[in-house]
């Protein structure tokens, strides 16, 4: 018997009430009432100036500054809240960070990035473009022969990319539009020893984890990464993100974005300018709580197992159909890895090409004018890889993506597949 209760998971969703299916998570999640909460009571007993001796502030910062840090700092698996930022988006993560990042690079350093979600590829561009660095690009190349969309990231080719002057390597633990897990210890431990061997002298690591965090937990130190950053709202919360570093690199290598006159040189506050919301701060430890709550153990892992194996009863059907033989004659070619097992998550994007093809837009737009369902169209901020996917797909129209996680399921998946079978008949 499964330790997972779904009917219990749904409970804590609001939205859930409503009926209505939403299949855009990797687009953003629902929240649970903890979240809700939390913000809540934050807004109204403890909504006030940081940093002050009197007792409502020692709590605020408390909440803020102290109690959501070590609550991140568990979805890292980080060594302390000292190595945990916080910020209103990844992609404002990644920036500031790139800033921080600046005087530590010279001209000639070499980047390697991906065609993935912009926020972990623009940053590290533009710290090129300022300092004169020198971009690669890591691509996704086919796993079957016969749906050139099938696209996946393989370490054999990254390392041929690695020089004695690659300095940053920056990539996703999963893809935001393919779906598939990228064996980021692997990647990592391999890439690192093929630096050495070349002769880098110093590689740093960035790794995008908004559409991993939601299925896997992550592990920074099993990884061995310098950098790692998610998103709390695809992973249950407020609109806020998290970024990890590495204790040793934020000394070594960052310079302070914050005032000149505070001294947070050894702290994770120096990448943090401005501060974020701290209602929202606070309201992403109600997310963690949940997440605990899931399994009877309390444990992070548990809790993440328990997930990934529900999310297979997901992926399962709605893979199975589109990659049928009569969809593949149709025209529906599945962008991304079509195998189904525990390296994909359930966030599958397709296109109709061929004889008859069908634009992404209209296929949305059946399933918007029969309501209840939520599902998307477009490049999703990966638009360097849908621009680049060959045959060419109009980048405006882009690809179909059903975005599914552990709250959602089977008979919301057979819905989604009753309405694709209808607008396939076309």
């Amino acid at each position: 018997m499964s330790d997972f209760d779904i009917a219990k998971a749904r409970a804590n969703f609001p939205a859930l009430n409503t009926g209505y299916i939403f299949a855009d998570n990797a687009g953003g999640s629902q929240v649970t009432q903890s979240v809700v909460d939390r913000i809540s009571d934050y807004l109204i007993n403890t909504n006030v100036q940081l940093g002050a001796d009197y007792s409502v502030s020692v709590e605020s910062t408390r909440r803020a500054m102290t109690e959501a840090h070590e609550q991140a700092a568990k979805l890292f698996n980080a060594r302390s809240p000292s190595e945990i930022v916080f910020s209103s988006s990844s992609t404002m993560n990644l920036e500031n960070l790139s800033r921080a990042l600046e005087n530590d690079i010279k001209a000639g350093d070499e980047f390697i990035v991906t065609t993935e979600h912009e926020a972990n590829a623009g940053p590290w561009k533009k710290l090129a473009n300022r300092t004169g660095a020198v971009i690669k690009v890591w691509k996704a190349s086919p796993t079957v022969a016969d749906n050139p969309y099938s696209l996946s990231l393989k370490v054999e080719e990254l390392l041929p990319l690695v020089t004695s002057k690659t300095r940053i390597v920056a990539f996703t633990a999963c893809s935001n539009v393919l779906g598939s897990i990228v064996p980021v210890r692997e990647v990592i431990s391999a890439l690192r020893t093929d630096a050495k061997s070349k002769g880098a002298p110093k590689l740093e690591v960035s790794v995008d984890c908004v559409a991993y965090s939601p299925h896997r937990l992550i592990d920074v130190q099993a990884w061995d990464v310098d950098f790692a950053v998610f998103s709390f709202y695809k992973v249950y919360g407020p609109h806020i993100s998290v970024l990890y570093v590495r204790s040793e690199t934020l000394h070594a290598s960052t310079k302070p974005l914050v005032h000149h006159f505070l001294n947070l040189d050894h702290t994770s506050y120096k990448l943090q300018p401005g501060g974020p919301g701290y209602e929202s701060a606070y309201a992403t430890t109600g997310a963690v709580d949940y997440l605990l709550s899931l399994t009877p153990y309390h444990n992070l892992k548990k809790t993440f197992d328990a997930i990934a194996i529900h999310e297979q009863r997901l992926v399962a059907p709605l893979l199975q159909f589109l990659t049928a033989p009569a969809q593949r004659k149709r025209g529906v070619r599945v962008v991304g890895e079509e195998q189904i097992g525990l390296s994909r998550v359930p966030t599958i994007s397709f296109v109709v090409v061929g004889q008859n093809p069908i634009k992404s837009k209209n296929i949305v737009k059946v399933f918007d004018e029969k309501g209840g369902i939520g599902i998307r169209y477009g490049h999703f901020y990966a638009y360097s890889l849908v621009k680049e996917l060959l045959p060419e797909v109009d980048i405006d129209d882009g690809v179909v993506r059903i975005s599914l996680v552990h709250y959602n399921t089977v008979e919301e998946t057979n819905r989604i597949i009753e309405i694709l079978r209808e607008v396939l008949a076309q």
